[in-house]
């Protein structure tokens, strides 16, 4: 690809390593603003049938429907989607309690709620709409080295071994990064000691279009609605219990999510599948690099309480597509500067807010517990407060990417 004078003298591709739901939306944005980019995905695409496109229902905010509208990729995915129109966070064995309309927020969803492979199948579709995006696929990266404006990026894809010079290397692989760790970014851990388990289960009573979460010592338990009057449930259970909960029969699985959960949607019944999830949080010290720049997990892992890992992730793709638009030089040192401040507030407040939640809401600290529901209750009964928990949950924090944004009362 690098050999040819002719090839030389084009405009070298955008390097994106990951082709999961971040890097294929970061793929979309920058075919959309006329950017041409490579694309490595470790597994061949296929419809339905990626590894990255797994069991998990995404709770996808307003913002991140608005983004995924501008770059194309909602239109293959609204008709599987369900509106989330009110939710309800509640403390187990506390008084108070959050509740939050779209109606009261002036608009008509605080947001969507989708099964991960409706989203990637979606993607899929999309990205067989893009003009200047190569895909490799299957495929690995073997090596990385630096040359001069860039990086030289050695790729095993099939039966081929393929040398890429790009200006600007994505990271959009995962909380395992291997971008990340060969570009000695290090990263900081936290282990929760929990664990997630994700299936469907069908309500006794309607959902209404209304998702749940319910904190308790143990962890968060959410149930988010779906079609066809199915909820998606996440159960979090101790490490400890982890094991025990997964060799359960779904009789007695179903028993502790209705223990942990309660009676407000009357009995659960038919589990699907359940699928186990290792909670952690990973956050790169550094977004950036020399040419180089981190996105989605691979920039940051959080803990799913509150939903926000795609959502923050997706902010963090369409910041850089418009960042790179109409731009000389993708990975100037300037750019990747402004790249990482703007993305500071959005990413070091969710962060931070996520964290909080499990460290506030969900350990055992009975001092605590006049304080979290007097929370609560402020949050429900002062409209400033849940104005600003609606925005903040919608995705609108610090200076979003301007796909996502839209008037609002």
């Amino acid at each position: 690809m690098t050999n040819s004078s002719s090839q030389a003298a084009a405009p070298r591709p955008v390097l994106i390593v990951g082709g999961g739901l971040v890097g294929a939306s970061l793929a979309i944005a920058l075919d959309a603003a006329g950017i041409d980019a490579v694309m490595v995905e470790a597994a061949a695409p296929r419809i339905g049938d990626q590894p990255s496109y797994d069991e998990r229902n995404l709770a996808l905010a307003r913002a991140t429907v608005n983004g995924l509208t501008a770059i194309g990729v909602w239109k293959h995915a609204a008709a599987q989607a369900t509106p989330i129109r009110h939710i309800h966070v509640t403390r187990a064995g506390e008084f108070g309690s959050v509740q939050m309309d779209a109606a009261k927020q002036g608009v008509d969803a605080l947001g969507w709620t989708l099964p991960a492979r409706e989203l990637g199948a979606a993607l899929l579709r999309r990205l067989d709409e893009c003009t200047r995006l190569r895909r490799l696929a299957p495929a690995r990266v073997e090596s990385v080295e630096p040359v001069a404006d860039g990086w030289r990026v050695r790729i095993h894809s099939q039966d081929e071994v393929v040398d890429i010079e790009t200006p600007l290397l994505v990271g959009a692989d995962g909380t395992a990064s291997f971008v990340r760790d060969r570009l000695g970014i290090e990263a900081e851990r936290h282990d929760y000691r929990q664990t997630l388990f994700v299936c469907t289960v069908t309500p006794e009573r309607d959902h209404a279009q209304r998702a749940y979460e319910r904190f308790a010592d143990h962890g968060p338990i959410a149930l988010l609605p779906l079609a066809n009057r199915r909820c998606g449930l996440v159960l979090t259970v101790s490490q400890a219990e982890a094991k025990a909960v997964e060799a359960m029969d779904d009789d007695a699985f179903i028993g502790l999510a209705q223990e942990r959960f309660g009676w407000r949607l009357g009995r659960l019944s038919r589990p699907g599948k359940r699928h186990p999830y290792a909670i952690q949080r990973v956050a790169a010290r550094s977004l950036v690099s020399t040419r180089a720049v981190l996105v989605g997990n691979a920039a940051q892992t959080v803990h799913p309480i509150g939903a926000q890992g795609f959502n923050l992730g997706l902010r963090d793709a369409l910041t850089l597509a418009e960042m790179l638009t109409d731009v000389a030089d993708p990975g100037s040192e300037d750019l990747l500067a402004n790249y990482a401040a703007r993305r500071a507030p959005d990413r070091e407040g969710t962060m931070a807010m996520s964290h909080g939640l499990v460290q506030l809401a969900c350990l055992p600290q009975p001092l605590l517990a006049p304080l979290r529901s007097i929370a609560m209750l402020a949050f429900d009964r002062l409209p400033p407060l849940q104005r600003l928990l609606a925005r903040r949950g919608m995705g609108f924090r610090g200076e979003p990417p301007k796909a996502v944004l839209e008037r609002l009362p």
